[in-house]
């Protein structure tokens, strides 16, 4: 196999590198890795992971002396770090640490704690790079052990300390947040904390020590198993009870809109109405805050993609998730005004959303209470945001409160001297800027309302 077929975001590890054929996702291993796969695979490990729901499946589909290919379970919409939510951030990082104790108490251990090794697929982190797992080696420390800091505790804790936005650092870091930046932003009282204090705040003392002495200090450096698993303990224990400080305006959205409870219903009578005339297995819900009219769903879909601009409802929409169980939900932060971008190397290690979007293409896409925040907060044109939304799905369901309804009046009133310029928001003006881009199928005034339904069909 020709690694020049490689996918742009696998070409770091040696041992191998991810390629796609007829849509399914395959892994080539090169021969340095021969032996800790094949132990790994003879030792029934990878299978206990799979098992256990910890490790992406996959089965060996061809092996010579030169190469051995795998295929892999494709997860249908890959979020990245900086796109979850504090909770998921969370379980991504606890499943890391579980994955290093499991590897240490079978003789391997993991050889690098990427953030960017594990995804969210049917409602659960998952750890998808096959290839992280090394051979244990006596009294040595854990390799990825500064990989795991820079990329899961320290973006955790300046999230604790100053916010869930702290989370995207990882987009501007991709190889992880540098120490001394986040031993620079943590409060001084963090250096009273044993745990903070010797795995940020010495570790970033350490990196000033750039001479070849301690280099060769490091190198030689020691540490038992039971060394490695205590520590390994202790961060788990102090990542699960880390919390946010912070609350927002969103957070509880469906107790505080202007909805009346006929309204509310109507609402979702039309969406499923449509929905089960459309017969979707896909949708991704933009703005869908807590997810709460993808779940009045009466007919089931494979994958509903929910995503929102405010932590603590993507929050609230995993949480409720776990607890439903509904696997078919995958929540993720996404602010519609600047959605992810294409970054890493030629800017091609990380899809852009609108490029994950498009891949995935979506049945329906919602838009539901959006359009006026997108107009009168972000100030975006009608033809612009219907660009956007007619880049990925066949079809729009989007509500469009007229003038008269009381969030817009509310948004129109904060633009004081310059509320005269925003006279292009009118239902007529919409229509005819998304008529550029969809046929109008059908629209329905939501009872008891100030608001409509539209279903659009985006134009071939």
């Amino acid at each position: 196999m020709n690694a020049n077929n490689a996918h742009p975001s696998s070409f770091r590890d040696p041992s191998g590198y991810v390629f796609t054929k007829n849509g399914e996702i395959r892994r080539v291993i090169n021969p340095i890795y021969f032996k800790p796969y094949s132990s790994l695979t003879s030792s029934g490990f990878y299978n206990r992971l799979i098992k256990n729901g910890l490790l992406i499946p996959h089965e060996e589909i061809i092996s010579s002396e030169n190469e051995i290919i795998i295929k892999a379970e494709k997860i249908p919409f890959i979020t990245y770090p900086y796109e979850w939510s504090f909770n998921m951030y969370k379980e991504a990082a606890l499943l890391t640490l579980k994955l290093q104790k499991y590897s240490l108490e079978h003789g391997f251990s993991l050889k690098d704690a990427s953030a960017f090794n594990v995804a969210f697929h049917n409602g659960k982190a998952i750890f998808i790079d096959t290839l992280s797992f090394d051979f244990y080696t006596e009294n040595k420390p854990w390799r990825a052990y500064k990989q795991f800091v820079t990329h899961f505790l320290g973006p955790l804790l300046l999230a604790h300390f100053h916010g869930a936005d702290q989370l995207k650092l990882l987009s501007n870091f991709i190889d992880g947040v540098p120490v001394k930046l986040i031993s620079s932003m943590l409060p001084f009282k963090t250096k009273l904390s044993p745990l903070v204090y010797s795995n940020i705040h010495l570790l970033a003392n350490l990196e000033d020590k750039h001479n070849e002495d301690y280099k060769e200090q490091t190198k030689k450096a020691t540490l038992s198993k039971k060394g490695q698993l205590n520590i390994i303990e202790s961060l788990y224990s102090y990542i699960k009870k880390l919390e946010l400080k912070e609350s927002s305006e969103w957070g509880n959205y469906y107790d505080k809109t202007n909805y009346s409870d006929d309204a509310f219903i109507k609402k979702s009578n039309i969406i499923n109405t449509w929905i089960d005339t459309l017969k979707p297995n896909s949708l991704i819900d933009v703005g869908g805050n807590d997810g709460t009219f993808v779940r009045k769903l009466k007919r089931s879909v494979d994958l509903a993609l929910v995503c929102d601009v405010d932590n603590n409802a993507v929050d609230f929409n995993y949480k409720k998730m776990k607890q439903n169980k509904d696997k078919f939900i995958l929540p993720f932060v996404l602010n519609v005004l600047n959605p992810s971008a294409s970054i890493g190397l030629n800017n091609m290690e990380r899809d852009s959303f609108i490029d994950r979007a498009k891949q995935l293409a979506p049945d329906v896409t919602f838009a539901l209470a959006l359009i006026h925040h997108m107009s009168l907060s972000g100030n975006v044109p009608f033809k612009q945001s219907a660009a956007f939304f007619s880049s990925f799905s066949k079809y729009l369901i989007i509500e469009f409160p007229k003038r008269k309804d009381s969030w817009v009046q509310r948004l129109l009133k904060s633009k004081n001297d310059f509320e005269a310029y925003f006279d292009f928001y009118t239902i007529e003006n919409f229509e005819n800027a998304y008529s550029n881009h969809f046929i109008i199928r059908e629209k329905v005034d939501i009872t008891a309302s100030e608001r409509v339904m539209y279903l659009l069909e985006t134009i071939n």
